[in-house]
């Protein structure tokens, strides 16, 4: 991993000069998609595409993350709410461009399941912020897969 990003607290989902906000409702109980995101990170491989592989560091107080094509991500948890909310922020990455970066997942109860919405809020160069919002298409196709292939999952 090339660079280290500015440290951002959880509030910088409400102000990241870049936020995305996608929401899809699962059958699962907020308990068993919490338990998913945040207990099971080394499952993330199984029901989030784009990743290949998750590592929990510093006893659950962050992860290595690596996705498809190289790319890795050094994380530090910022927030573990059990069946309500959990977030993390990028500390280090060789992604060109990118400053800061916060992801947020937030589970409310909805008609005998959850919903899920996943905050992606970012800061980086012109050019890294006019890529990031041309992608926000597959983005959220992106979250979409994965937490339709989660339900899957806990449905098991």
């Amino acid at each position: 991993m090339a660079r280290r990003l500015r440290p951002e607290g959880l509030d910088f989902v409400d102000i990241a000069p870049v936020r995305m906000v996608f929401a899809r409702e699962v059958s699962a109980p907020p308990e068993r998609v919490y338990r998913a995101l945040a207990d099971d990170v080394a499952g993330w491989s199984e029901w989030f595409p784009a990743v290949t592989a998750v590592q929990p560091l510093d006893g659950g107080g962050g992860r290595d993350v690596r996705l498809w094509g190289g790319t890795r991500f050094r994380e530090t948890v910022l927030a573990a709410k059990p069946s309500e909310l959990y977030a993390y922020r990028v500390d280090a990455t060789g992604v060109p461009g990118v400053r800061a970066l916060v992801e947020e997942w937030r589970l409310t109860p909805a008609d005998g399941g959850t919903r899920v919405r996943w905050t992606f809020a970012t800061d980086g160069t012109a050019v890294f912020r006019g890529v990031v919002r041309l992608a926000r298409p597959g983005l959220g196709r992106s979250f979409r897969e994965a937490v339709a292939a989660l339900d899957r999952r806990l449905a098991r």
